[in-house]
């Protein structure tokens, strides 16, 4: 079990703009805030050149920014891509890939737990010829034995939404090449400083940056990482098309959180172990769902260096009141959507009209979800102990 988190120090210094050209940013220590619509050019060829190429010049911020290049870059060396494009959100960027390298006729297998607005959009590309299927099990069999001849895509979570668990992602990749269909990984949880995908073999690396890499809960963003080739095709089929371009302060908002990831994400792994250690030895939680007390342990280890502060926990009941009454008792923890800021937040998956799709999720509806803030331990687990006492 990864018991203390190992951050690479080369990527600490990519987070504090180590990296960065000074002179080229007039000395500014922060990338500046190219707050613009469009660029001049000295010449008609030269900006005929850059409609050219638009993917790397400066011709429209909807295609490429200087403030948004400077988080570009940052993201694709922590992740050891060749490039990266953000986005205006994390759907933004879920989307482009799907529309971007799909065409009808594809289909797309799901492996794990996926976030629900993935499988909604899925859904909706049914109606213009692109299948799907899910496979929640973790065996490589089984999800051989799903895969078709027309599969294009294959898209991992790990750790998986909601039960956090933990897949083969190198075995799920070789599976996936072997039979020619691209994979692409929602790395938002482990950030890539705790998990490496694109290491691992797969194709395409997407993020919510909206979570732990803005870190601050005032901004939305996405991402996806990956090859030159496939960003350019992603760029030109759908990013340009789907106009959902991150704006330059966004972008600032987005660096200035990367900045602080290493440390964040150190406390983030300590006290949300430290708070799934304790939960799993309360009388009233009837299970933990946190990769580093679930699973296999050297696949745990080979494939995560660190665990982020989000994880769920079954509470002893199946009663939707009850649930709900639970999560209004805490106090620190916030009620609310999203993960992976400086505040604590609670929810339950369980609407109390959703039984079939958590059944088929094979969520307990006695879930509960938490994102550990940086309020600190011990006042978290007094929180929760409370809630719990009068469960």
């Amino acid at each position: 079990m990864t018991e203390n988190p190992r951050i690479d120090p080369a990527d600490e210094l990519v987070c504090l703009g180590h990296h960065e050209d000074l002179a080229d940013q007039g000395g500014a220590m922060s990338p500046p805030i190219v707050q613009t619509s469009l660029f001049a050019h000295p010449s008609a060829d030269d900006l005929t050149a850059g409609l050219g190429a638009e993917h790397r010049s400066h011709v429209y911020t909807l295609g490429q920014n200087p403030t948004v290049e400077a988080v570009e870059a940052k993201l694709a060396r922590l992740e050891r891509g060749e490039g990266c494009k953000v986005l205006a959100s994390g759907m933004a960027a879920i989307s482009a890939v799907f529309i971007g390298l799909l065409e009808s006729g594809a289909h797309v297998l799901f492996v794990n737990n996926t976030y629900g607005p993935t499988l909604e959009l899925a859904e909706r590309l049914r109606v213009f010829g692109v299948e799907h299927d899910v496979v929640l099990s973790p065996d490589l069999d089984r999800i051989a034995a799903a895969m078709k001849p027309s599969t294009r895509l294959v898209w991992v979570e790990s750790p998986g939404t909601m039960l956090f668990r933990v897949v083969d992602i190198a075995g799920i990749a070789r599976l996936a090449g072997d039979r020619g269909a691209l994979t692409a990984i929602d790395n938002s949880w482990a950030t890539p400083l705790f998990q490496k995908p694109l290491e691992l073999g797969v194709d395409l690396v997407i993020h919510a940056a909206t979570k732990y890499l803005g870190g601050h809960s005032d901004v939305i963003a996405g991402a996806v990482i990956g090859s030159a080739e496939l960003l350019e095709k992603i760029f030109y089929n759908s990013y340009l098309l789907l106009g959902g371009a991150l704006g330059p302060f966004d972008a600032w908002l987005v660096n200035r959180g990367l900045r602080t990831l290493p440390n964040r994400m150190r406390q983030h792994h300590a006290d949300g172990l430290e708070l799934a250690r304790y939960l799993s030895e309360h009388s009233k939680v009837r299970r933990v769902f946190h990769p580093g007390l679930v699973g296999e342990p050297a696949l745990v280890d080979r494939q995560l260096s660190g665990f982020s502060g989000l994880f769920s926990f079954e509470v002893d009941t199946e009663d939707y009141s009850q649930v709900a009454a639970f999560v209004d008792r805490l106090q620190l923890f916030r009620i609310g959507v999203s993960w992976g800021g400086v505040e604590s937040l609670a929810l339950t998956p369980n609407r109390n009209t959703n039984a079939a799709e958590l059944a088929a999720q094979q969520i307990p509806p006695g879930t509960v979800r938490l994102s550990v803030g940086l309020e600190g331990s011990a006042a978290l687990i007094n929180d929760l102990d409370q809630a719990l006492e009068s469960f």
